[in-house]
């Protein structure tokens, strides 16, 4: 018997950028309890999944094993009828060759509840980044979505190329780069000028899309000269001799760029969707680990004490997080009443925002002993102040504060540990001089990155966030490239770009 509360959604995941998967998709990988899939899914979008999600990969070319399909529809099957929500993800739309139409019946035969998740195919994410329009007043009233790779067990082709080859409009062939010999040839003996235009779109959205625009009949030599490989789609008819006067994805201005993000898991979206949204090819390996405190009982005797406190002071996002989320959690957020609230920057503040609260101090220059400074000008003689901090940290704004002469009490809300070992295709890309820019956003952070990659950080450019943050780094050996004005992720992507500007030689561009 199916369980009564499982349930499998087949999910697009779109053509590649992490941003195109819809809002229903997204929703449904909320509440997955496990999520199969595709290689060509953008690791990015798992984020949406919860943290004790169940992820399996299907398997990846050249590198394992290629899960078949029918261990697919065993495994979907399998996972349903444990009483799990499942999420099977595929990349572009679950029903534009992906194998829909067998993993339905499966589900059906199971009868096992499921819905359709549409997704953004890559033919029409082609045509918007490699601006190519499929179809266009004068040159294409009409669209074919062709398979390049028929399934081998089948007696004979389903395409009928003398149709195709007359077709008045745009033919977009998927998964045809590796027989593009075969059916370019085909389309030609069915009467196709070979002067036809025509473009191939590589990896589609991702930050190293490439495009390249011929004709039919140099499509094979393209691909064989150039030993493209999949993934890869061929956009055929005269909209592809078509060109815009800009082409705004490949002149954003760190197209080509590979930086490292290295802050928290949980924290690296802001800062990953600012440098994406320009270009720039991201990889995520975070330097720290942000978790609950050791003991939650001086967190709670502090919440409980909130009225003994004139302010209540947050030297990052995280203490904000922390705090409120645990306050929340059993108490009313009126306990806050009595207090004012401090913030050491923007972000911080921002932070506070979420919870529907305002900072009442933010120092015009964002870091401790900026804060500390504003506190003693601002709060009344021998006020006392509650710090939220980590873990570990300096201590100069409790130093400062205490020094001024207020009561100090800080409580530890969030632990902060270094990543013991970073991932091994990370490790191998910086080896290899596949990164340009590493970003350093704290001195905690300076500091893990040095124990986890050692001399190859000298072989990068460093963009480090503060001068705090530099002082640290040069403590360590290293010398950043670029150092934040504004000491924001904001900054930080700033300190980048003027870099780049400056001096954009592809160190490490592949």
């Amino acid at each position: 018997m199916t369980h009564p509360h499982s349930k499998v959604y087949l999910v697009g995941g779109g053509p590649g950028d992490p941003g195109l998967i819809t809002l229903r998709g997204a929703q449904c990988l909320a509440r997955a309890d496990a999520v199969l899939y595709d290689y060509l899914v953008n690791p990015r979008i798992l984020q949406h999944a919860p943290a004790q999600a169940q992820l399996i990969c299907l398997g990846r070319h050249g590198r394992d094993r290629i899960v078949p399909q029918a261990e697919i529809n065993q495994r979907m099957v399998g996972l349903a009828r444990q009483g799990k929500t499942v999420v099977r993800l595929k990349g572009g739309d679950p029903v534009i060759f992906a194998h829909a139409a067998e993993e339905i019946a499966a589900l059906e035969a199971a009868e096992i509840a499921y819905e359709i998740v549409p997704g953004i195919t890559a033919a029409l994410a082609a045509g918007s980044y490699a601006g190519i329009p499929l179809t266009q007043g004068d040159a294409a009233s009409a669209v074919a979505l062709v398979t390049g790779h028929e399934r081998d067990d089948k007696p004979t082709s389903s395409l009928d190329y003398p149709a195709l080859a007359a077709f008045p409009g745009t033919l977009v062939f998927y998964m045809g780069v590796t027989t593009i010999a075969h059916w370019s040839a085909q389309l030609l003996a069915a009467g196709k000028s070979a002067e036809t235009p025509a473009a191939i779109v590589r990896r589609c959205s991702w930050p190293d899309q490439e495009t390249i625009r011929c004709t039919l009949g140099a499509l094979a030599a393209q691909v064989a000269g150039r030993r493209l490989r999949p993934p890869a789609l061929v956009i055929v008819g005269p909209v592809a001799a078509l060109k815009s006067r800009v082409d705004w994805f490949a002149q954003r201005p760190l197209v080509g760029t590979r930086v490292l993000a290295t802050r928290a898991a949980h924290l690296a979206d802001p800062l990953t969707s600012a440098l994406e949204e320009l270009g720039a090819h991201v990889v995520s390996q975070p330097a720290i680990e942000i978790g609950p405190p050791d003991d939650w009982g001086p967190v709670d005797q502090a919440l409980n004490e909130l009225a003994r406190y004139d302010w209540l002071v947050f030297s990052s996002a995280n203490g904000v997080r922390a705090m409120l989320d645990r306050l929340v959690s059993s108490r009313d957020v009126r306990a806050l009443a009595p207090v004012k609230l401090a913030a050491i920057g923007p972000g911080t503040a921002e932070e506070l925002a979420r919870y529907h609260l305002r900072a009442d101090l933010v120092p015009g220059e964002y870091r401790a002993e900026a804060l500390a400074a504003a506190l003693n000008e601002t709060v009344a003689p021998r006020s006392r102040l509650l710090l939220v901090r980590a873990s570990r940290g300096r201590e100069v704004l409790s130093e400062q504060l205490a020094a001024a002469g207020h009561h100090v009490d800080q409580v530890v809300a969030y632990s902060s540990s270094d990543v013991a070992a970073p991932a091994a295709d990370v490790a191998e890309q910086l080896r290899a001089g596949c990164i340009d820019w590493v970003t350093v956003s704290s001195s905690a952070i300076a500091r893990s990155l040095a124990q986890l990659f050692g001399e190859d950080l000298k072989t990068v450019r460093l963009a480090s966030i503060s001068p705090v943050t530099t002082s640290t780094l040069k403590e360590l050996g290293l010398s950043p490239a670029a150092e934040a004005k504004s000491y924001t992720l904001t900054g930080l992507v700033d300190a980048i770009l003027l870099a780049e500007a400056a001096d954009p030689s592809p160190r490490g561009r592949a």
